[in-house]
């Protein structure tokens, strides 16, 4: 995958987390009934998931403008990517939350494998000079 395009998912990735947090805690992107503790493991999420957004936002930007530092905060952001993925994964198969409905299941699965799919990504195309 080029530098460019992997610019362009990281800004579009930092977009979809300040998107994603700003639905839950405004129109209320949760189940109907959630498993006990849900609220107390997403309401741990925001500060760091804010981090992680701004470091991609940087990092794509940085790519785009071949920016030094860009290609070391992309693979920070990258390990982030595949930890926040595989501990959200977790939770979910631990708890059920695949399980709740068919819209749950298809927008924690797909925010799980991103995840995977972008921090894997971002390593792979480090290699490339």
């Amino acid at each position: 995958m080029s530098s460019k395009t992997i610019a362009i998912l990281q800004i579009g990735s930092s977009i979809g987390l300040v998107l994603f947090w700003t639905g839950f805690f405004t129109i209320g992107l949760a189940p109907e009934n959630p498993p006990p503790g849900f609220y107390v493991y997403e309401h741990s999420f925001p500060l760091p998931d804010g981090v992680l957004a701004i470091a991609l936002f940087i990092a794509g930007y940085g790519l785009l403008k071949g920016k030094p530092y860009a290609k070391r905060l992309s693979l920070l952001c990258a390990g982030a990517l595949f930890f926040l993925g595989l501990v959200d994964f977790s939770f979910n198969i631990q708890n059920g939350m695949y399980q709740i409905s068919l819209l749950d299941t298809v927008l924690n699965a797909f925010i799980n494998l991103w995840c995977l799919f972008l921090g894997l990504a971002i390593v792979f195309s480090s290699n490339k000079s």
